[in-house]
């Protein structure tokens, strides 16, 4: 679908797929790719920049086979951003409405109703307010949730309570009901949820991990539910994913697992911003979503 999208809104190149691009190597200047196998992009000696079919960039920085030379560019959106609201969203009414609550009073045989809980009482805080991080924020926001959001530099974001800085992600993880983690995987932020942080998050709030599974310490969360320090966490990523056979979150009762579905990438809306890029690229100009490799993102 990718190499039809592509060549329907670039004419004017000559677009190849795989592995009719192997035939042609030394006259690729430009890859758009996701998940490419060891030694994939040493093939292309004339390569200039690879277009990332996704947000996370964590695999590609850390390949042996991309010089220094070669520009990475990741998606901004591309559909992802509305589908992380909903993903959120989901996991904040399965807090909201006590549904994790009520399953287990349902396996109990118990009959017994909660009073509702209204958004503007319940703290969501989002960890990365990056592309898709500012729009959940607003979006949740405009829903009347009291949004509280961290990043490593300031940010200011209309309806959001922003922190930033080591002081500030304390303090934001002290007054937090549900927690959604946004972040990308780097070096600075493996592990930024270790048992320390974890447990400086309230009796009976609730985790949401959309990012990357480097971000939490597995067997520190592992415990906190285990002593039912949080309500659940929902989790769509994972340290190592597919998550192993026989790995603890499977059968967890303060667990759901989905398998790394929080957002796909919409082909349309991707093959648009490549192709944006690509026209810029050609005139010089500066292209959007460019990574800086030591920031990584």
């Amino acid at each position: 679908i990718y190499l039809r999208l592509l060549r329907d809104a670039l004419p004017e190149w000559e677009i190849l797929g795989w592995p009719d691009a192997a035939e042609a190597a030394d006259a690729v200047t430009h890859v758009a790719a996701w998940g490419a196998p060891p030694g994939f992009f040493a093939r292309f000696p004339h390569l200039q920049v690879v277009f990332n079919l996704g947000a996370g960039v964590d695999s590609l920085l850390q390949r042996d086979d991309l010089a220094a030379s070669v520009r990475i560019v990741r998606l901004l959106d591309a559909g992802m951003a509305q589908q992380m609201t909903e993903y959120c969203l989901y996991g904040l009414l399965h807090y909201q409405r006590a549904m994790d609550i009520y399953r287990r009073q349902q396996q109990a045989e118990q009959w017994t109703p909660r009073d509702a809980r209204r958004a503007n009482n319940l703290r969501v805080s989002i960890l990365g307010l990056g592309e898709l991080g500012q729009r959940v924020a607003g979006d949740l926001s405009g829903m009347g949730y009291v949004v509280q959001g961290w990043s490593r530099r300031a940010r200011q974001i209309e309806g959001v309570d922003c922190r930033h800085g080591e002081a500030g992600l304390d303090q934001l993880l002290m007054e937090t009901d549900v927690l959604f983690c946004l972040l990308p995987a780097t070096q600075d932020t493996r592990h930024l949820l270790d048992a320390r942080r974890l447990a400086l998050l309230p009796e009976g709030a609730a985790i949401i991990n959309g990012g990357r599974g480097s971000l939490i310490d597995e067997d520190a969360l592992l415990a906190l539910l285990d002593g039912e320090s949080l309500r659940f966490a929902m989790l769509d990523v994972f340290a190592v994913e597919p998550l192993p056979s026989g790995h603890p979150f499977w059968k967890h009762p303060r667990v759901i697992i989905t398998p790394h579905v929080a957002a796909d990438t919409v082909p349309a809306d991707a093959v648009a911003q490549i192709a944006a890029n690509l026209r810029k690229h050609a005139a010089r100009l500066p292209m959007d979503g460019g990574v800086d490799r030591l920031l990584g993102y």
